[in-house]
């Protein structure tokens, strides 16, 4: 049975002893089967998510919430529950600064039927992209003060009042808070405009060029506590471009310039966008699982795949290799 087909319930509150318990009797004596359960603390604050087979439960839907909330109140946690029917079409926030290309590329999916969710809600730190939003019909909140300086707790209230099932990080330049990502880990996805791990953190263009690259890239990751450490679902790379002294990047040779960092960003804002579409399209189909930092397709992930096209694999040369020497002997 896939996740999709399971009752979610996430449990989200301070850590005290007893909430693994009190939750998983609750649903032996409904019988409920747990079929998956994950849970960590973090600096005093418990997180725990469970997918459960109710197919066969003891009880209603409606008296299962009501359970579950009363049993939250006494433990003095937040319980969420999503059953399989309130699953069917994921919601999602999005999370934006200035730059829209990412943004609306998510927004032109949604519109012509290619990305399987509803975008629920735009998010921003500062009020410049709200006229995107209003352009799609999508409500739009600023949470940030007049330095751009988010609100994290309003930011929680809204991803709680949407019910926020993914969340989106469309080039949204601020880091966020470990209590965000530690309640949404696995559930935050950001792009960031370099071939990680290589250029991780502010600037990535600039150190791109400073570092004198000739293949660039972009890249979306799965969000951690660690800045641009997360598993990485799709990767983009681009030729640098080389200037001339007359601005026509396409050109070189005599007089030619080395490349500028809005050069880099021509290149790599597309790339941004189209990446951030397919890691998203990755998760929303269960396509990809984690497993020690890496990401994997799943067997049945039929029509993805992690990494380079087909028709670029096909031009990396396959020979000469060191296949058939012997094996080095151990000091060597």
């Amino acid at each position: 049975m896939s996740q999709r087909e399971l009752t979610e319930i996430a449990v989200v509150g301070d850590d005290d002893t007893g909430l693994v318990a009190g939750v998983t009797s609750l649903l032996f004596e409904r019988g409920i089967n747990i079929e998956d359960i994950d849970q960590a603390v973090q600096d005093g604050l418990f997180r725990m998510t469970m997918h459960v087979d109710t197919a066969g439960m003891e009880t209603t839907e409606d008296a299962l919430r009501a359970d579950l909330q009363r049993l939250g109140d006494d433990l003095g946690v937040d319980v969420r529950v999503r059953f399989p029917a309130d699953r069917e079409t994921r919601r999602i926030a999005v999370l934006v600064t200035k730059e829209s290309h990412c943004l609306e590329r998510l927004c032109e999916a949604r519109e012509n039927g290619t990305l399987d969710a509803e975008l629920s809600v735009v998010i921003g730190n500062h009020p410049d992209l709200a006229p995107v939003a209003e352009e799609y019909g999508i409500p739009f909140h600023d949470v940030g003060d007049e330095g751009g300086t988010p609100d994290e707790d309003e930011l929680l209230d809204l991803l709680g009042e949407y019910d926020v099932d993914l969340v989106v990080l469309a080039r949204y330049m601020r880091i966020l808070g470990p209590n965000v990502v530690f309640r949404y880990e696995g559930r935050i996805i950001n792009v960031h405009p370099s071939l990680l791990p290589a250029f991780p953190g502010a600037k990535a263009y600039r150190q791109a060029k400073e570092a004198g690259v000739r293949i660039a890239g972009v890249t979306a990751h799965y969000v951690t506590t660690d800045l641009d450490q997360g598993p990485i679902l799709a990767q983009r790379a681009f030729n640098v471009p080389h200037g001339s002294a007359d601005g026509d990047s396409a050109t070189g040779g005599a007089g030619s310039r080395e490349p500028s960092v809005a050069d880099l960003k021509a290149r790599g804002q597309p790339l941004e966008a189209d990446v951030l579409l397919e890691a998203v399209r990755l998760h929303l189909d269960d396509a990809v699982t984690v497993h020690r930092g890496r990401t994997e397709l799943r067997e049945d992930a039929g029509g993805y795949q992690l990494g380079m096209p087909e028709a670029l694999d096909r031009e990396t040369p396959n020979r000469p290799t060191d296949e058939g020497l012997p094996e080095p002997t151990p000091g060597e």
